[in-house]
């Protein structure tokens, strides 16, 4: 399958900001599930490409000059592989990815939830079990959670999206002691009202990861393009900044994933 992505982000602030630095992750990077065809970067400013410490391309934006406004586009096309081929270990051990952070700290109940699945002669069937209760536990709401809210808060509230699905599953996953990651990126749908940025899970078993999109009830990663991987969402989040000044702040976020056999028909749209 190859798609089409145009993803934008603008900021506004009430008040100039004197200086402000984007941490963005908004470019893939080809894989057996995805071929990366063309991609581009539209930014107000030259920024500085590196890699984070997971291996994410990551560009610094740094804007010296007074601001009250900031633009962000990402574009490009990409290949899907239909495949359900699994990722090999890569550069990092996935041991990393055993470690807990605030938003992905397993509690009481969570463990209670995780210890139900433990089955090491059949993990993966098991985590594919977990996943759908999961989902029946925690439906998904958009607008009832927020960025900052962590797996336990979302599990208590028994609902959710996608980053909270992916959070509260990480943690059960670390609990049981298997390694997972978050996973930051896009996803296709032929569902118009669907959304097009997303999250999921990766799961280190039998020495490859397997992907476990918790909001779809799905392992086959095979609609999806990856942007990052993370302990959580603030280390794959696309976009991550820090400013001096500015006030207030509002964000107007517009994702599209289009398949280029169906344009203009068929479309994934995100707004916020």
């Amino acid at each position: 399958m190859k798609l089409t992505i145009n993803h934008c982000t603008h900021y506004t602030y009430a008040q100039q900001v004197k200086r402000s630095t984007q941490y963005l992750r908004l470019t893939p990077q080809d894989s057996c599930h995805q071929h990366i065809l063309s991609w581009s970067l539209a930014l107000p400013a030259e920024a500085t490409e590196t890699s984070d410490a997971y291996g994410n391309v990551l560009h610094v934006l740094t804007l010296d000059q007074p601001h009250q406004a900031i633009t962000i586009e990402a574009q490009g096309v990409v290949e899907i592989a239909g495949s359900t081929e699994e990722e090999g270990e890569g550069a990092l051990s996935p041991l990393v990815f055993l470690r807990c952070s605030p938003l992905t700290q397993p509690d009481l109940p969570i463990r209670d939830f995780a210890a139900r699945f433990h089955a090491p002669q059949s993990q993966y069937l098991a985590l594919c079990d977990m996943m759908n209760e999961l989902l029946h536990r925690m439906p998904y709401r958009p607008g009832t959670t927020s960025v900052t809210d962590s797996a336990s808060n979302a599990f208590m509230a028994g609902q959710g999206v996608c980053q909270d699905h992916t959070h509260v599953f990480l943690a059960c996953c670390r609990s049981l002691h298997i390694p997972a990651r978050y996973v930051s990126g896009y996803l296709y749908s032929e569902d118009s009202e669907h959304v097009a940025t997303h999250a999921w899970a990766e799961v280190w078993l039998e020495g490859h990861w397997h992907s476990f999109d918790v909001t779809n009830n799905t392992c086959r990663p095979d609609q999806h393009l990856k942007l990052a991987i993370g302990i959580d969402y603030l280390d794959a989040c696309p976009v991550r900044g820090i400013r001096l000044g500015g006030g207030s702040e509002a964000m107007h976020t517009v994702a599209a994933v289009q398949s280029v056999e169906t344009l203009p028909q068929s479309q994934s749209q995100w707004q916020s």
